[in-house]
């Protein structure tokens, strides 16, 4: 396969050198790595002289690695590049200022505002205004009417201070973001060779010529040519698009491409390409990733974002534009998170209603002007009074496009995304590295948790503490004195060298601390049983170097076991196996004795055996892995041929492995029950062993009625004849399974797929999962929430996950619950608040300006009201830190509304208390305070002390009843934990001083004028009314009142139509906008830009960016491979609605989902 890239890519996205002092340049490499298989082999043995002269060219031992010496690095980086592909540039703050621009009711009220700038400069003859019937202020008002552009300017400065709020909020936002990026980047480590030690380095620290140590689950860093390798599969679909693992060997085809993921076997690989010069970096070039050409940008971006999944450049193939892009457009459409959905409907109901409220304020005020004017005082229409006429139709205006503003609550995103980026930055201190933003608010919602029990529900810290060597069950481990001489060589030499040689025990860091296990666990727990022995490892593996090893027959989920063939001095060849206990004995048919002679095992025997030894062991908790050998000792036997060689084994010795669960697990598992959360286990051990751990975590609890099941009987249960899974019969089993054992990842994926598409029980189940092996991919993917393991987990996991858990615990799942929940709480509360602001405020600005002509409170006030306190407000009660009280009740749901009634009931209430005050004040607030009225004041009259007293009060409510939005379930203390939230205590501070600097000094932009010392008391007063009316309104039950609907509903799969086809993403707004053909009102982009941003942090902080695995974006299913013996991923392009071809029983690849056995 060639790559047509060299015309393609920018002259500066290289360095462009001579050879230099090493024997190939980056161009040479570049080219070798285009080359794939027989063509590859030819071009190295030809040009290079072999794999090992390659190396010598490129400085380098094969076996030692680089020296490491800092100046012989530095060289590398300059004449072959680093590895880094440049980020994209983040958009400049200027351009997010123009982005807020673009909103469409900022934009109307700018040319209002204009417009009545412009028309306040105009004075006509004063003898005319009598003809024009209009009354205009006396002539000591004249310096105040003057003043008169003052108006149009404020609300020109208020809209420039919106457009900076809501353009530094996104670029904080955007640098958040980056900052997650980088933090993952940073996370992302591989094992080198150097000065002959693995070490584990950044990848961007990687140069050419390093040699680097890959194994199962690797997601490679750069381009290499294989040295050494055992059994290696590889997945390259996402460079080629083919889903069929590619063998890998020295002999046959070497070249390893980054980007591309391990599936099976281990290796070590020279590298020869990094950066902007793998093959990944290429790809990323061609899309103008990697330089600020606009034209490949957009080429290289879907509509919302979203990097697009490209497939390579295959020669072969010959896959053309047209192609390309008919595969783009199938990508299925990503439904938007379940509360962004209900955001979104919940925004243009509420939006709609405000632009027929606004319509018909200017209606009735036009109205009402014309018929007083025209029809009752019969005045004649002249034309030299058009200009003032016009001065009122925009006063009308604005008022109008003022009720609008306050309608549409522009809070609400802003609301959203704070309250997402705050949780996110908190739960980094949970150990929760959130790759996707609505993850977080998801885990809210949870009701099933599908767990692994290694490392997550366990320690992940085993030790063999039981053997049963040679007819004899040993409690504690046998001394070596014990055991034949001949026997315990079979047990070294099968542990030490039947291994993973990455899996090794080292010294412990501090004094007197346990050894540290590197590696996989369960190998590391027989590496110390060889030490507990007196026996040294090293030795042996010194003795016999991986290269020398003749054949290694890998661990993956299929096998459940590893084999290693070496060749034996005397001639012939020795096979040590290991693996499950169950499957191992089953392959047995000699066993040895006390003597150390092989003696005949049976079927009895072996029954015998498991029902005293095995069980035994599992019911305590114990893992039970089993050592076998078996000699060759004629001919060499096919070695491909694994059913034939994998058979007539002698078994050594069964073992039984402690993984002791970890402290905090019961408890957590106790809150999850309390909060209606069901915690299921699915591992790849024994079923005695997973029934003891699932106890003692206390997933299972005596006397519950619940189900135990094993993979294949899972599987027998849940499929008919044909194979295939039925959703009525998985109906039946997964309400009480709670522990699957010997289970397949596909098993994994089956069961979370088939609980996520159960229509059992009131509401669908949002499924959480954990994974850490490379074939819980599917799983993790099809999960609402994917949760990876930081530690234990293969990178394919982590690609495919939403949250990683950094320590591998469980108790930071239920952390995640803890702040998903409190995501939604914190909406709700602002939601609470916002929605008080905007009825009263709606409803005053009509009522008033259809009864005295003029809104009480003017389009500045407004302004400050709706967009400053509502900025603020949102991170007030956004940034609620969450208590234990969150894990009390059940989850909400996908189908709860974002306002319940308690809520409705809250808003109903203080919206009553509001109006009646404000009303009050506005009809007779004059009276009550001994002051001039307000009301039908003249066009540009100064701002008088009634109805400041009104904007003044009004503010104080909203400040009041922000306190009591900090509870939405009727709670009656309103200030528990208040000083806990240090950024609501100053935020409510903040908008108090603001607002006594807005009353004293505002002036006539504000249109105030300062209060005395006790009308600010009786506003204060009225304002902490509202604290004493929120308990009145607690004290009526939600019941009784039965008229309260609820608001904020999710929206159905079924009402996602054909309207939606064709979007890259189900927008719910749009298609009731397309229903209601209201097109006008799309412009509301205030919602549509902070929602962007939010879909910045979901389309997932990768460092690989834009290549994923074509099939880890797509809706995943499971599809059998008929010719071989493994299952295929492969993307169902299909609706939501769609049910998928299920997955079939056939064992898969890669590791089973607890990583079990080596």
């Amino acid at each position: 396969m060639t790559n047509p890239t060299e015309r393609a890519l920018p002259a500066n996205s290289m360095v462009e050198h001579g050879e230099g002092d090493f024997g190939c340049s980056v161009m040479e490499l570049r080219k070798l790595m285009e080359l794939r298989s027989t063509e590859a082999m030819n071009q190295i043995n030809a040009h290079y002289g072999g794999i090992i002269n390659l190396c010598g060219r490129l400085k380098t031992n094969p076996v030692e690695g680089l020296s490491g010496n800092p100046a012989d690095l530095e060289k590398r980086k300059q004449v072959f590049g680093q590895n880094l592909i440049p980020p994209k540039k983040p958009k400049t703050f200027l351009e997010l200022v123009w982005e807020a621009l673009q909103d469409v009711t900022l934009i109307i009220l700018e040319i209002a505002a204009i417009i009545s700038l412009v028309l306040s400069f105009y004075r006509p003859p004063g003898e005319e205004n009598e003809q024009c019937g209009i009354s205009v202020s006396s002539a000591e008002d004249e310096g105040e009417a003057e003043a008169g552009w003052i108006e149009g300017a404020a609300i020109l400065f208020s809209v420039i201070i919106v457009v900076l709020v809501t353009a530094f909020n996104d670029w904080s936002k955007e640098k958040q973001f980056r900052g997650l990026q980088n933090r993952i980047e940073m996370e992302q480590k591989f094992s080198i060779i150097r000065n002959g030690h693995i070490i584990q380095l950044p990848v961007a620290e990687i140069v050419v010529g390093d040699i680097a140590q890959i194994k199962y689950g690797d997601l490679l860093p750069t381009d290499g040519v294989l040295i050494q390798g055992n059994d290696l599969k590889i997945d390259e679909s996402s460079l080629t698009g083919e889903s069929d693992l590619v063998k890998k060997s020295p002999e046959r085809d070497p070249m390893l491409l980054s980007g591309t993921h391990v599936m099976e076997g281990s290796g070590r690989m020279v590298v020869t390409a990094v950066g902007v010069n793998s093959q990944t970096g290429i790809i990323f070039a061609l899309l103008g990733a990697s330089e600020g050409e606009e034209e490949k940008k957009k080429k290289a971006k879907t509509q919302d974002g979203v990097a697009l999944e490209i497939q390579p450049l295959n020669s072969q193939e010959g896959i053309d534009n047209e192609e390309k892009e008919k595969k783009v457009a199938k990508m299925p459409k990503k439904e938007k998170s379940v509360l962004q959905g209900k955001l979104t409907r919940l925004a243009v109901q509420i939006g709609k209603a405000g632009l027929i409220m606004s319509s018909i304020t200017v209606l009735v005020l036009i109205l009402y002007f014309v018929i007083e004017n025209f029809v009752i005082h019969r005045r004649p229409w002249l034309a030299d009074c058009v200009p003032i006429y016009v001065q009122y139709f925009v006063k009308f205006f604005i008022i109008g496009i003022t009720v609008l503003v306050v309608a549409v609550p522009e809070g609400l995103p802003l609301a959203v995304t704070i309250s997402l980026a705050y949780s996110v930055k908190k739960m980094m201190k949970d150990n929760n590295l959130v790759r996707h933003l609505d993850a977080c608010e998801t885990m809210g919602n949870a009701t099933a948790i599908c767990s692994d029990k290694t490392g997550t529900l366990t320690m992940n810290r085993m030790t063999v503490v039981q053997a049963y060597i040679g007819d004899t069950r040993y409690r504690q481990l046998p001394s070596p004195d014990a055991l034949v001489p001949n026997v315990l060589d079979l047990i070294v030499n099968g542990i030490a060298l039947n291994s993973a040689y990455t899996s090794k025990i080292l010294p412990p860091e501090k004094e007197g601390g346990l050894p540290r296990q590197v590696g996989n666990k369960t190998e590391c727990a027989l590496l110390g049983f060889v030490s507990d022995l007196k026996q040294n490892y090293h030795a042996v593996r010194h003795e016999v170097p991986e290269e020398k090893l003749y054949k290694v027959y890998t661990f993956n989920s299929v096998r459940k076991s590893m084999s290693t063939v070496i060749q034996k001095p005397s001639g012939g060849f020795r096979m040590y196996s290991k693996g499950a206990s169950e499957i191992i004995l089953r392959k047995c048919n000699r066993i040895l004795d006390k003597k150390g002679e092989a003696v005949p095992f049976k079927n009895k025997d072996r029954d015998e055996m498991v029902r005293t030894v095995i069980e035994p062991m599992a019911c305590e908790g114990l893992r039970t892995i089993c050592l076998a050998y078996r000699d060759f000792n004629d001919v060499e036997p096919p070695w491909d041929n694994e059913n034939e060689i994998l058979t007539e084994l002698t078994c050594i010795a069964v073992v039984g492995i402690e993984d002791p669960v970890r402290p905090e697990v019961p408890e957590a598992i106790t809150k999850c029950k309390q909060a209606g959360i069901t915690v299921r286990m699915v591992t790849g051990d024994n079923i005695n062993t997973a029934r003891a751990i699932a106890t003692k975590c206390g997933i299972l609890t005596p006397g519950d009625d619940f189900l135990c099941l094993e993979g294949k009987e899972f599987n027998r249960l849940i499929r008919n004849e044909k194979g295939e899974v039925e959703q009525e019969k998985l109906d039946k089993i997964w309400p009480k399974l709670r522990v699957l054992a010997r289970s397949s990842p596909t098993d994994k994926h089956t069961l979370v797929k088939g609980i996520i598409d159960s229509t059992v029980g009131e509401q669908r189940q949002v499924v959480a999962v954990t994974g850490d092996g490379t074939n819980d991919g599917p799983a993790l993917k099809k999960a609402d929430v994917g949760f990876a393991m930081g530690i234990a987990g293969t990178d394919v996991a982590k690609e495919a996950s939403d949250i990683i858990l950094t320590d591998d615990n469980f108790t930071s799942i239920v952390k995640a619950v803890m702040w998903g929940r409190n995501v939604y709480d914190s909406i709700s509360k602002f939601l609470q608040f916002q929605l008080t602001v905007n009825v009263v405020a709606v409803i005053v600005a009509f009522t008033g300006a259809c009864i005295t002509q003029d809104s009480p409170l003017k389009a500045v006030q407004m302004l400050w009201v709706n967009l400053i306190m509502d900025t603020f407000a949102s991170l007030a009660l956004a940034t609620e830190p969450p208590t234990d009280s969150l894990l009390m009740r059940r989850p909400y749901g996908r189908n709860k509304p974002l306002i319940s009634r308690t809520m409705m009931k809250n808003i109903l209430g203080h919206a009553v208390y509001q109006l009646t005050v404000i009303f009050l004040l506005v009809f007779a607030g004059e009276k009550l305070f001994d002051i001039d009225s307000g009301r039908k004041a003249p066009l540009h009259s100064p701002p008088s002390q009634h109805y400041t007293i009104v904007f003044n009060t009004f503010v104080l409510m909203q400040l009041f009843n922000e306190i009591n939005s900090r509870k939405i379930h009727g709670e009656r203390n309103v200030f528990s934990g208040i000083f806990r939230n240090i950024i609501f205590c100053s935020v409510v501070l903040g908008t108090f001083v603001s607002q006594i600097f807005i009353v004293e000094f505002g002036g006539k932009p504000f249109s105030c004028t300062s209060l005395t010392l006790s009308q600010w008391f009786w506003c204060l007063f009225i304002g902490i009314g509202e604290l004493l009316w929120g308990q009145v309104i607690s004290t009526i039950p939600t019941q009784s009142l039965k008229f309260l609907k609820e608001a904020g509903h999710g929206i159905t799969k079924e009402e996602i139509t054909k309207d939606a086809e064709g979007l890259d993403e189900i927008d719910h707004a749009e298609m009731e906008l397309r229903r209601g053909q209201i097109l006008w009102f799309r412009g509301l982009n205030r919602i549509q830009t902070q929602i962007d941003v939010i879909n910045t942090f979901q389309t997932g902080a990768s460092f690989k960016g834009v290549i994923k695995r074509p099939t880890m974006g797509q809706h995943l299913d499971v599809k059998h491979v008929p010719s071989s013996s493994y299952v295929a991923v492969a993307p169902i392009r299909s609706s939501p609605t769609t049910s998928v071809a299920a997955a079939v029983p056939s064992p898969t690849l890669g590791n089973q989902s607890s990583q079990s056995i080596p």
